[in-house]
């Protein structure tokens, strides 16, 4: 079949959203189908153009996947008032460029005005593709979570999601979590809803070399390294680290906190952390160096603000659980990281914004060895029973015909 995947994020973008789109794409592609990818230009997580990227479109191939790009705006800062300007100039060049008469459309989630505008194009369309939408992240609880805007925003913004999501053939959200909240409170049908799990899109973890990592990263062999790998955004809360840091330094800890990665806080974070000798930062590294950075670590680390309980599934988890290390979240009880962390038994949760707690049991996990290769064991088992890249696959390769026989393709 012909289909037509359209998102703002995709390779060479080396977090959230874009390897799964890019795997996804590459997946559909070695099935046999006649894959188009219409998506933005690289810009995440620095927020800022990346270098080569020039001129109004472009068109690449990208493991054998045909790839068109439109400029769309670009924020310096983030703010909810920009990003909603970038989606909306991401959405107005979809609903004015060719597609190739796909017999599929699938949407990508966040962003959702881009979608929102994708999926009214697909309604004003002659010869109607059938349209699903893969959500990601849910919208609306992230305005509200993060702190981007109070309830009376976050209800605007559920209304426009709800609407989005039932203008759809299909929906695929990434956890039953999210399921039960796009059922329940944006009045999506339970027919119309399907769940498939993110999946690991890393081959396996290097299983040498893990002494040799450390040394050329300069980490010491005394070192308990706590590694948090990815975007440092608002909704990671990552002062939380910095004080835990501090706390480390204070009580002269073996604990050394490393924060490798961007985003449109890493500047603010740098400079709270400035003489303190208990963190680091480390620019994004690819492919195998990646992975061999998170193999080299004692500890891996999901860190989230204070009221993220349910607007998403983080993405680095699926890494983490690769690498088979022990993982610490520090995150609400009750939270959907929570509850992924206690389903995969590849961790220890603390509360979010408890510094302290935090340094505690990362004390605790790098002292224990037993403890930690019994976490990084189930995690990885979690990885290769649940989060299987050929099950999802496979999965989203039905998704995709029963959304093409609902239309009649």
């Amino acid at each position: 079949m012909k289909i037509a995947i359209l998102g703002i994020n995709y390779a060479p973008e080396p977090t959230g959203n874009a390897p799964y789109t890019t795997s996804l794409a590459q997946g559909l592609t070695a099935a046999g189908h006649d894959v188009q990818v219409f998506t933005g230009y690289p810009h995440y997580p620095e927020w800022q153009l990346k270098s080569g990227y020039v001129g109004w479109k472009s068109h690449e191939v990208i493991n054998g996947v045909n790839v068109n790009r439109l400029r769309h705006f670009v924020p310096r800062v983030p703010s909810a008032i920009r990003r909603m300007h970038m989606e909306l100039s991401f959405g107005l060049r979809l609903m004015f460029t060719s597609w190739g008469n796909p017999d599929v459309v699938l949407v990508i989630s966040p962003a959702l005005f881009s979608s929102a505008l994708a999926i009214l194009r697909v309604k004003l369309s002659f010869r109607r593709p059938a349209v699903g939408i893969w959500v990601q992240d849910i919208y609306s609880r992230g305005v509200v979570q993060t702190g981007a805007g109070g309830n009376r925003i976050g209800g605007i913004m559920a209304k426009i999601e709800s609407l989005t999501l039932r203008s759809a053939d299909g929906v695929v959200v990434i956890h039953e979590r999210f399921r039960q909240y796009i059922v329940g409170s944006l009045k999506i049908q339970p027919n119309a809803t399907r769940v498939i799990r993110n999946w690991t899109h890393l081959p396996a973890s290097p299983s040498s070399g893990r002494d040799e990592t450390r040394i050329k990263l300069g980490w010491a062999p005394e070192d308990i390294v706590v590694l948090h790998a990815g975007n440092m955004g608002k909704k990671q809360g990552l002062e939380n680290v910095i004080e835990a840091a501090r706390l480390a330094q204070e009580g002269r800890s073996r604990v050394k906190f490393i924060l490798m990665g961007n985003g449109n806080q890493r500047g603010s974070l740098v400079s709270k952390a400035a003489d303190m000798s208990r963190i680091e930062f480390l620019d994004p590294l690819p492919g195998d160096d990646f992975q061999r950075a998170l193999a080299a670590a004692d500890i891996l680390l999901v860190n989230e603000r204070p009221g993220v309980t349910d607007m998403a599934v983080p993405s680095k988890l699926t890494s983490y659980f690769n690498a088979g290390r022990p993982v610490i979240a520090a995150t609400d009880q009750g939270s959907v990281t929570a509850a992924e962390l206690l389903a995969s038994g590849g961790g220890l949760r603390v509360d979010a914004a408890d510094p302290a707690g935090l340094l505690k049991a990362a004390e605790e996990v790098g002292q224990d060895v037993a403890m930690a290769s019994n976490l990084g064991a189930q995690g990885l088992r979690f990885r290769h029973d649940t989060l299987s890249e050929t099950a999802a696959f496979a999965q989203y390769d039905d998704f995709i015909k029963s959304l093409a026989m609902s239309r009649g393709h």
